[in-house]
C-alpha cells in the first residue's frame, strides 16, 4: 500500500485502477534509493536510461547555455519526475544537472521495464503520451505568442524561456552585457529596467547573478 500511495502521486500513474497499480507494484522491477544532500543525481549529457521519480526531498536543477554565457539554477520538490521526455527521441540525454538540496528518496524504473508498462498498461501509455504531447505543444506555441510590448516584458520572456519549471525560485548567472547582447539592447537600458524590477521586489541583483524568488510573480 505504501508503494501504491507513492506511485499515485505522479501523473504517469494517475487514472489507473487499484488492481492495475497493484500489478505494477508487484510485477515491475522498481529501484529504491536515497540521495544525500549535496550529491549529484544526474549530470547534463548523461544518457537517460530510466525514469526517476522524486518521492521526497528537493532537487536543484542547473542548466547551462551552449556558449556557457548563462547558467540557470532552479529548485523543485517532490513529487517530481526527472525529464521523462528524454527517455525516448533523437536525443536521449539529460539537458540539465540535478543535485539533492536535502536528503531525497527516489524510485527508478529502467527503460526495459517502462517498455513493458507501455505494452501492458493503457493508462500509463496515455499518460506518457500526454506528457510528451503537452511539452511539444507548449514549445511549438512559443513562436506564436504575443510579442513583448516593452523591455521589462522581453526580460521576463528571457527568464521564462530558459527555465524547465515555470514557477518558483530561480537564480540566473549572467553578466549584464551578455543579457544586453541576448536582448539586442543597451547595457544601460537593461540595467535601468532590472533596477526597476528590483525596486518592485521582483528580483535581487548581484554581481553576475540575478535572484528571482518567485518566477510567476514577474507576470504580475
Amino acid at each position: 500500500m505504501e508503494i501504491y500511495d507513492r506511485l499515485l502521486k505522479f501523473s504517469l500513474f494517475q487514472g489507473m485502477s487499484h488492481a492495475d497499480l497493484m500489478q505494477v507494484a508487484g510485477h515491475t522491477k522498481l529501484g529504491f534509493s536515497k540521495l544525500a544532500a549535496g550529491k549529484r543525481l544526474v549530470r547534463e549529457g548523461d544518457y537517460c536510461t530510466k525514469l526517476i521519480f522524486l518521492t521526497s526531498g528537493a532537487l536543484s536543477i542547473e542548466t547551462l547555455s551552449d556558449d556557457h554565457s548563462c547558467r540557470v539554477r532552479e529548485e523543485v520538490s517532490a513529487p517530481y519526475i526527472v525529464q521523462p521526455s528524454r527517455l525516448f527521441g533523437i536525443s536521449q540525454r539529460y539537458t540539465s544537472t540535478f543535485k539533492a538540496i536535502e536528503a531525497c528518496n527516489l524510485i527508478t524504473i529502467d527503460k526495459q521495464e517502462v517498455l513493458l508498462l507501455l505494452d501492458t498498461q493503457l493508462v500509463f501509455r496515455l499518460n506518457l503520451l500526454n506528457i510528451m504531447a503537452t511539452e511539444s505543444q507548449r514549445l511549438s506555441h512559443n513562436q506564436w505568442r504575443q510579442a513583448p510590448k516593452n523591455l521589462r516584458e522581453r526580460i521576463t520572456r528571457f527568464f521564462f524561456s530558459r527555465c524547465l519549471y515555470p514557477a518558483g525560485s530561480k537564480t540566473f548567472y549572467i553578466l549584464m552585457r551578455q543579457l544586453a547582447t541576448e536582448l539586442n539592447d543597451s547595457r544601460l537600458d537593461i540595467s535601468n529596467t532590472l533596477n526597476e524590477m528590483e525596486r518592485d521586489g521582483l528580483l535581487t541583483l548581484h554581481r553576475g547573478r540575478i535572484e528571482i524568488p518567485s518566477l510567476e510573480h514577474l507576470l504580475e
